[in-house]
Formats: C-alpha cells, structure tokens, sequence
C-alpha cells in the first residue's frame, strides 16, 4: 500500500490532521493500536480553545460543538474563603469552551467513517523505517499478518510511549523535564455543575478544581500524594475533602452523588527537541506533556497539527516546503509558551511538600496580585484562551 502521510495514532489529534488533509485532497492513513470504542472510553479534559475551535470547523466537524459546547466567558480563583473572577471575553474579546475531548473524538471518527477514509485498528509492532530518506514506510502488524505502508510524510500522534519519538536517535533529540511530587484525584459524576464557570482553588489542604462536561455531568479535581491509590479514595472521602478547599459559599451550593468514573492523574511537564527527524514529524504528547492546570494538553496538540497541516498543505498543494521545513522550530515556539503558562498556574495553586513559610506568603501575595491587577489578569486571560498560531 502506499499513502501520501501515514498517521501514527487515532486519537483527536491524529483524527484531526487526517481530516483537515481531507479537506485539501491529500490521502493519509491512520494506524491506532486500539479499537474506536476504547479510544472513546478515554476521559479526557475538555476546555477548548479558540484555536482548536477553528480547526474543528476547517476541518468540516464543528457542527455538533457550535450546537452543544458550554462557552465560558471567565474562570473563578479562589483562595481559602476568598474568590474571584477573571473575565476572559471583557480582556480578550474571546471564551473558551468546555466540550469533552471524548466528543472532539467522536465527532472527528464519525467524519471520517462518513467519508470512507482508511482507519487501521489493533495494530500491533509498529515500526518506522528510513524516516531519514527518500524511502519511508510503516510496518505493523494486525492479527500477526505484517502489512507495510510506503510514504511522503508521517505523522507521530502516538502519545508520550508510542514509537514515534522513540525512532529518532537519541543522540539527535533532547528531552527536558520535571515531574511534580503530586497527582490529581478525579471523579466523574452525574451531577449539576457547582457553578457556571469553572472554580480553580488553592487552599492550606491542596488545590482543587471545579469543571463540567454538561449541566448535569460534573468533573471534579483534588490534589493527591503520589503514594495515593483509587482505593484509598471512597466518594464521601472525596466530596468531604472537596468541600474544606473550596470556599463555603460554593461548598454549600454542591450537589454530590456517586462517582461514574474516578483515577489517579500523576502530573509532568516534558518537551522533546526537535520535533522532526527527516519525513517523521511528531505531534501532541508524542513530543511533548503539560500538567492539566492551565488546560493545555489538547491545545497544544492542536497547535502542532495547524503548523503540520500548513506545511503539508503547502508542500504537495503549492510544491512549497519551507513551512515544513520551520514545523519544529515554530511549533516549539509556541510549545514552551503553552509549558510556561501550564508550570505557572501549577505553582500558584498547589501545596509542594518543600514549601518553606516564605515560600506561601510569596504564593498567596502572587494571588493576591493577580486579584488585584488587570494586567496580570489580562495575562492569564490571554493565555488561557489561547495565543496565537
């Protein structure tokens, strides 16, 4: 078989590329190593920004969001009893929407079925060869049967242990990191929102995290220790510890019930450099991961299939490689702002086990600052909606 890009990965970002390169008549396969329902099973965060609100659209799939997305003009910070809001639309002129990356997933999946567009699914033993030459390809293997793709171009959007970034040598590629010393305990339930936007709460107990799905699908976050399990966690443990870190007037307003769905998140930032090698471009957690704070995750991804995308499209539409040639260093670019950004609000609102006295008092003036000062609001704003491509 041969293809023009060969997509490694069929989660939203792989989905996402695929069908925006339909869109300009430019084939590619996508090969996951799972079926469709469990990459739909996934519970995934779901704050969309501008930029992948676009894309969707380009991409022929923002139908479904426009109709049922939660737009949020703001976000509320808390601080012990104390709150605030920072209106994204009155600095930015932008919102953000909550739609769950499930939905993102499914829409994309049901456009590319409807267009008969080649999916491989249960794929086994992936493997890329001569990603440095003229003569790429993809091997893998369904039902021990080996199959091989040739192409132009492939796409790694296989997450952090896929195969993608593994095949550039490691003595081309850098990896920076930082692993927090704490996780996110995250239940799903089928109950009303406690509030319209989402409420980010910093607390002497740990950070918490209000957010929705729908008006009657919450998703709740309460920082954790690393050594915490699921087990460790009953439901009524977990309402009860929500209640004390997030403000009484909220806490009295929350309506609990049994979880749907309750894990353990552990929390990182890592970027790889460069994010290409020779026809092989990686994409999303492939080359790089944020912790969940700032929302990043998904948009970040997206970012890097807007920058991929334009150059494939320039490239066989135009016979124009430069912006394939600047995929890494643009993509980058933006990947260390979104890195910033997520590493800034992780640390303004978690408790570090190695937190001196000094160092809460800077934590608290920090948000008492921010409180305080439309320009540094205005700088959230602008970063949570999203910068630029």
């Amino acid at each position: 078989m041969r293809t023009q890009v060969v997509i490694i990965g069929g989660g939203p970002s792989g989905l996402l590329l695929g069908q925006l390169l339909h869109t300009q008549g430019i084939e590619a396969v996508v090969l996951e190593r799972k079926t469709r329902d469990y990459v739909l099973g996934r519970i995934r965060a779901g704050i969309l920004e501008r930029g992948l609100i676009g894309l969707m659209h380009k991409a022929g799939v923002g139908e479904r969001l426009a109709r049922e997305g939660f737009v949020h003009d703001g976000t509320i910070i808390s601080y012990g009893d104390e709150d605030f809001t920072i209106n994204f639309k009155d600095h930015t002129n932008t919102s953000v929407v909550v739609y769950g990356q499930t939905e993102v997933t499914r829409d994309l999946y049901d456009a590319r079925e409807a267009a008969g567009l080649p999916t491989v699914f249960n794929t086994q033993e992936v493997q890329i060869h001569g990603a440095d030459t003229d003569s790429a390809h993809v091997t893998y293997q369904v039902n021990g049967e080996t199959h091989r793709i040739d192409c132009d171009f492939i796409a790694g959007c296989d997450g952090f242990h896929g195969v993608s970034r593994q095949t550039i040598p490691l003595g081309l590629r850098k990896e920076y990191e930082k692993v927090y010393p704490f996780g996110w305990l995250g239940i799903l339930s089928e109950t009303p929102p406690v509030n319209d936007e989402l409420i980010y709460a910093a607390s002497e107990r740990g950070f918490a995290l209000c957010s929705m799905r729908n008006q009657n699908l919450s998703r709740y976050y309460i920082q954790c220790a690393l050594t915490d399990t699921v087990e460790d966690w009953s439901d009524e443990a977990f309402w009860e510890e929500l209640k004390r870190r997030i403000p009484k007037s909220h806490a009295d307003k929350l309506v609990t019930g049994p979880s749907i769905e309750k894990s353990i998140a552990p929390l990182r930032s890592f970027v790889t450099e460069p994010m290409r090698w020779g026809r092989l471009f990686l994409c999303g957690d492939a080359a790089h991961i944020v912790p969940p704070t700032g929302a990043k995750g998904l948009n970040t991804a997206a970012s890097d299939i807007h920058y991929l995308f334009e150059g494939l499209k320039a490239h066989y539409l135009e016979s124009d490689s430069a912006a394939l040639d600047a995929y890494s260093e643009k993509a980058l670019a933006r990947v260390w702002k979104a890195e910033r950004f997520s590493w800034w609000m992780t640390k303004l609102l978690h408790r570090f086990p190695d937190q001196t006295e000094f160092d809460l008092k800077m934590q608290k003036a920090e948000i008492d600052f921010l409180r305080s000062n439309r320009e540094a609001q205005s700088v959230l704003a602008q970063n949570y909606i999203g910068l630029p491509y």
